[in-house]
Formats: C-alpha cells, structure tokens, sequence
C-alpha cells in the first residue's frame, strides 16, 4: 500500500493527488457553512451600527464570492505542494511556458475573487447607510449614497484592473504605463473632456443640490421625475413615461426648473364676453367669478379678477389666482372646479361666450 502511494504520476505521488481530492471535496461540501460563519461574525461585527439590516442581506451578497475564494483558496495551497512536470512545462508562446500559464491564471482567478468581495462589501456597505438614511424625510443622504457607492466601486475596478494588467503583462509594463500617463495626461483629458466634465456636474449636483431623487424637473425640452442620478448622467421619467437620460453637464449648464419646490401655482385665464352684455351684467360676472375664486379653500387670497380689454367684438376678462396644489390630479380638478363654476355663472347671467369666426377669403 505504501508502495502505491509512493508511486509518481507526472512527477508527483499518488498520495500528493489524493490529498488535493480530499482537501477540495472537505472545502466543497463545507464551504457554504463556512462562508455563512464568516457573514455571520462580519454581522455580529455591524449589526449595532444599523438594526434594520437583516442577516440574509449579507448573506445574499457575500455567500457566493466567500464559497469561491474559499475553494481557490484550498486548491491553491494544496496545490502549492505540487511540482510541476517537467514534461507539460512547454513553451507556450515567446518563452512563456505552460508553468507561468497555469501560474498566472490561478493568480487572476484570486484577483478576482478578492475583487469580487470587495465589490460585494462596498454594496453591504451601501446597504446599511441605506437604512439609516431611510430613517429620515431628506432624499439627499440616499442621494449620496448611491452616487459614492457607484464612485467607490468604479476606484476599486480600476484599481482591480491595474493589478490584472501586472499579472500579465508584469510590472514594468504598470510603470511604463504610470510613467506615461504623465506624457499623455493632456491627450487623455482631451480624449475623455466630456465624460471629466460629466463626473464634475455630478459633484456639483450633490453639493449645490439644484435637484433630488424624486423631484419633479423641466430642463430643455424634458420635464418628468428625477429617478437616479449617476456618475454621468441623470435619469428622467418623462409625463410620457419614457426614460431619458441626460448628461449630467447638460443638467448643470442648462436652465433648470425644480417643479417640485415651487410653493404655489399661478393659474391665468382669459374669457371673451359678447360686447352686447350690459355693463351691469359685466359687473355681476366679475362678482360672481370673485365669489367662487373667494369660497374655493384650494385658491389663496390676493387673486385678480378684472376687465382688462374689450375691442368692438368682445370684452376681455382677466381672471389670475394662486393655489398650493402644484400638480397632478387635485390640480386638474381645481381648474375643471372653477371653471365649471364660472360657466354656471355665465349661463345664469344669460351670457353665452361668442362663437369662433374665421374669415374666409375667396379668391376671383
């Protein structure tokens, strides 16, 4: 038996393989325990700092980045005891040999398993900022959030990239590129001017706060409701409730009207009355329309009700006042309120509103 165990395959005894299969089966069917023990001391360890957060939100997000790093873990060191044979360790290209193939792989697979999980942390992160956020009315800290959340990870990509380019490339090639980014630094800001410029407007969307999450906005041709702004661009659902995206320099450069915090709505009408009304029935009207504007609770005080023209078809009353209710279904009811109110009182004035006339010219 022990003979057996002595006996060399590609270089390395039975023994050294079976122990790989043991080692990597024991990790394989452990590996969700012990990945669920890691989340659960990294729980216990945050737990306090937010009460909302539940468990299984950090299980969900690191349980299957841990199961992989723990099994390339194991392969690795076991693995590590292995010599490699002489008689696979063929050139593969230019000098670089079967070896330094296997070598390199292993290692850009526990680059990313590390980059995977920091990834993961930041979301978790995120997640319990989250729920402290959602303690409170202000959208800004969720604002924040999402933004840093998506900076963070985009720096550790990065940085997660840098390091796969030293692994294949190796290191003189990272100093070489460090080295030229001085050289280039002009060429690739000019390369990269807009998406610079759009990172910038997003800083300045955050700090100067012109609009949140959930606002309602009008900018250039679109008007809808702020449902994410990001590291670029600024999502939109338009009334017509497509998804717009905007840069977010074309959101800072451009005139900006926040709907959401205006405090009242100015309404402004106009009605054409038949220049054979009695002026004391004009006089009436305009009662009347002040009386329904006064008995409406929707409308606040200071409105005009007044006759502001008359030519010889038609007097021209204008009719302007303010309401709390912005927008929506409640503002659409206002109007169609006074306005039918209005129409009553026409009607029991004996008023009708003259007809459209269009000239038609005929030609010889």
């Amino acid at each position: 038996m022990q003979s057996f165990l002595d006996l060399l395959i590609l270089g390395n005894p039975i023994r050294s393989y079976i122990i790989l299969a043991i080692v990597l089966l024991v990790v394989f069917a452990v590996k969700r325990f012990l990945s669920k023990g890691i989340a659960s001391l990294g729980f216990n360890l945050v737990k306090h700092l937010s009460p909302q957060i539940e468990r299984r939100e950090l299980a969900h997000l690191l349980l299957r980045p841990l199961e992989y790093f723990l099994l390339l873990l194991a392969f690795m060191l076991t693995i590590d005891h292995f010599r490699f044979p002489p008689e696979l360790n063929v050139t593969v290209y230019n000098g670089f040999t079967l070896k330094n193939l296997t070598s390199t792989l292993m290692q850009i697979a526990f680059c990313v398993c590390i980059l995977w999980i920091l990834l993961r942390l930041i979301d978790f992160i995120a997640l319990i900022l989250e729920k402290q956020a959602d303690l409170t009315e202000d959208m800004t800290d969720n604002q924040f959030i999402v933004f840093f959340r998506d900076f963070f990870k985009a720096i550790i990509s990065i940085l997660g990239l840098i390091v796969l380019i030293r692994i294949l490339f190796g290191s003189e090639l990272v100093n070489k590129l460090i080295a030229g980014l001085g050289i280039g630094a002009a060429a690739l800001a000019l390369a990269a001017k807009e998406s610079i410029e759009n990172l910038i407007g997003s800083f300045i969307i955050f700090f100067d706060k012109p609009f949140r999450v959930g606002d309602s906005v009008k900018v250039d041709s679109y008007q809808g409701t702020v449902e994410k702004i990001g590291l670029r661009s600024t999502r939109i659902r338009t009334l017509e409730k497509t998804f717009v995206t905007v840069p977010n320099k074309k959101m800072v450069d451009s005139i900006l009207d926040n709907l959401t915090l205006r405090t009242q709505q100015r309404v402004a009408m106009k009605l054409e009355l038949p220049t054979e009304t009695p002026s004391d029935t004009l006089l009436k009207i305009l009662q009347d329309i002040q009386d329904i504007l006064r008995n409406n609770s929707s409308v606040l005080p200071g409105f005009t009700v007044n006759l502001h023209d008359f030519n010889k078809d038609t007097y021209l009353v204008q009719v302007i006042y303010n309401t709390y209710i912005i927008e929506g279904l409640q503002y659409a009811a206002l109007r169609e309120a006074v306005n039918l109110g209005i129409i009553r009182a026409l009607e029991q004035r004996g008023i009708k509103l003259p007809s459209t006339r269009i000239d038609v010219q005929l030609g010889n």
